[in-house]
């Protein structure tokens, strides 16, 4: 199965790196990409994706005021990829309604699995 996947992260290197390695993988299609909140709002609603990959550090609105405005609404699944080490801003995230908290700069090699077993789960 493709899984239709939107990125939201503010650096675009990271997005290229990100749309390069998942597409690579064949289980992913990227339908959009966001540098901020408000754009991955705005995605959510036109490429109706299956999974959205979300920052949380963004301008305009962040990672976590992007899972609030998506309280109660029929949504993707949201995996957060972020920067942040802080346990208690994962289960923040968690709470929140994201399947899973994954941090930047780990085995980048097998987010592709990781984000499948979010989806799956």
């Amino acid at each position: 199965m493709n899984w239709r996947l939107v990125l939201a992260d503010d650096d675009p290197t990271l997005r290229r790196l990100l749309r390069v390695l998942l597409e690579r993988d064949g289980r992913f299609e990227v339908v959009g990409e966001a540098a901020d909140g408000r754009e991955a709002i705005a995605l959510l609603g036109e490429a109706d994706p299956d999974l959205l990959l979300l920052d949380l550090a963004m301008p305009h609105m962040d990672g976590l005021e992007v899972l609030v405005e998506l309280d109660g609404r029929t949504r993707p699944v949201v995996v957060v990829l972020t920067g942040f080490t802080e346990q208690a801003l994962c289960d923040q995230v968690l709470a929140l309604g994201a399947r899973a908290c994954l941090q930047k700069g780990n085995d980048f090699a097998s987010l592709a699995d990781r984000l499948v077993d979010a989806v799956a789960a």
